[in-house]
């Protein structure tokens, strides 16, 4: 009767099975407005349930108003109910998943050299020991035990000089970006950005609503001299220490340049400090932070030295932006949850992140090298890499090869997981020979068999391209 079918196994109850049987047959017009319901007598009896089963279904269907009872006369369908026309959500043109040959990814770390067991001690600790008090709202500038370790942490490796109260924990760097483009982009202002940037970040201003203008970088990154009419602008977004994607490291020349440039225009750099903590070459570049705490918002992240999943970050922030940023923190998520912060506070004291940074700075070391050695191996001298030797990826440039759009998609469908550098660009043809290559993750082994198997199917998409009459080198 009414198409209704009851699964007496479900742990859903009898009652609210029919309450939606018969809520999803009124929606679809099956059932039409001012039809008649069976009595409960009726219905129950063809169910084989009790009757005041099917009254408290009724009696549902009567309180969200999908039904009316009068005294004496049958429950009707109210009217306005049918919901007829489905609505079929965009397709998006997923590629296939497969298992990969060979992974370039890139700010991967190598999540099995972290020490799982000792972070789930900390974790319990702090589970255990947190204050009572900590359990409620702490407020949005994050646990003060944290924010003074990381500030110690910051003078030990980075010779940065910061106090605690000028420190704000995030939820990772792009959460960051979030709550700035909050705070400055307002009436249609503008933020200046590197070309290639990281997309993510370039895509979290977009989002927001933020004005985008591009400006070149090189094998030295950002090139200030390039910089646009900065009046209508609110910040610069740098990556000075590593740029990505191309990694080179931004001269004092164009530090001091770029401190000019924000003073003249009264606007902020966000100090994007990203991948710096693993060079392998000499100390970590001083951040540009240090040159003007008053215009350098300094943003970073524990998600490469530690691991992504753990989302807590942080920024140092002028003074004259503490309320605003507490505002507005407080009105989106108001706080990081306070165990993982307790946790990772001991760990900085501790010093197992100093320990934890030197001994993956010597594996990445390693395995930057063996990258070097492997692509050197499979083509010859035929590529230059981009770049400080730093991070956990490499720019490779191969002059005269083009690598197309497609060029992403068709490698995911063989195996192979790598991105050009024009993936990053906002103004595209500049960078078109070059690709990224993530080798954090990888061991040895599997950095030597992913670069054979990508020689591999460069050398047959180029047999391909020219047996179809293709000279242009595109791939």
């Amino acid at each position: 009767m009414w198409g209704i079918e009851l699964d007496r196994a479900s742990e859903q109850p009898l009652k609210r099975q029919i309450y939606q049987k018969l809520k999803e047959r009124i929606m679809s017009g099956q059932i039409k407005s001012n039809d008649a319901l069976p009595s409960t007598r009726e219905l129950s009896q063809f169910l084989g349930v009790s009757r005041n089963t099917v009254g408290e279904s009724y009696d549902m269907l009567i309180a969200e108003g999908f039904v009316i009872s009068r005294q004496g006369a049958p429950t009707r369908v109210a009217d306005g109910l049918s919901i007829t026309k489905t609505y079929t959500a965009p397709f998006v043109n997923a590629l296939p998943k497969q298992e990969l040959k060979a992974d370039f990814r890139t700010g991967r770390p190598d999540l099995r050299q972290f020490p799982q067991f000792l972070w789930r001690q900390l974790l319990h600790k702090a589970s255990e020991e947190l204050p009572l008090a900590l359990y409620g709202y702490t407020g949005p500038q994050g646990l003060p035990a944290l924010r003074t370790e990381i500030s110690e942490w910051l003078l030990r490796s980075r010779g940065v000089t910061v106090s605690s109260d000028d420190i704000f924990i995030t939820a990772g760097a792009t959460h960051a970006l979030h709550l700035l483009a909050d705070l400055l982009c307002e009436n249609g202002k503008k933020v200046l950005m590197e070309d290639p940037c990281h997309s993510g970040m370039l895509q979290t201003f977009i989002l927001k609503g933020c004005p985008v203008v591009p400006v070149p970088v090189d094998s030295q990154g950002m090139q200030t001299q390039g910089l646009p009419d900065g009046k209508d602008a609110c910040a610069v977004y740098v990556t000075p220490s590593h740029q990505f994607p191309l990694g080179g490291i931004l001269p004092a020349s164009r530090r001091a340049a770029l401190i000019r440039f924000a003073r003249e225009n009264d606007l902020y750099i966000i100090e994007d400090d990203y991948d710096s903590e693993f060079r392998y070459c000499g100390e970590p570049i001083a951040p540009l932070y240090t040159m003007d705490p008053q215009l350098v918002i300094y943003v970073g992240t524990f998600s490469k030295t530690l691991f992504p999943a753990l989302r807590i970050g942080y920024v140092i922030l002028p003074k004259p932006l503490h309320r605003q940023w507490s505002v507005l923190r407080t009105h989106t998520d108001v706080q990081n949850p306070p165990f993982e912060q307790a946790a990772l506070a001991d760990f900085l004291r501790m010093r197992k992140l100093d320990r934890h940074v030197q001994k993956m700075r010597r594996i990445y070391g390693h395995r930057r090298q063996v990258l070097m050695e492997a692509l050197e191996d499979s083509f010859g001298s035929g590529w230059t890499a981009y770049g400080d030797a730093a991070g956990l990826h490499l720019a490779i440039d191969f002059p005269g090869k083009c690598f197309a759009e497609t060029f992403q998609e068709s490698c995911l469908q063989n195996g192979i997981y790598i991105k050009s550098v024009e993936n990053h660009c906002m103004e595209k043809g500049r960078h078109q020979s070059k690709l990224l290559m993530g080798y954090g993750h990888l061991e040895p082994e599997e950095i030597r068999n992913g670069i054979l198997i990508l020689h591999d199917y460069l050398e047959a998409a180029a047999a391909h391209a020219s047996r179809a009459g293709d000279d242009t080198k595109s791939i």
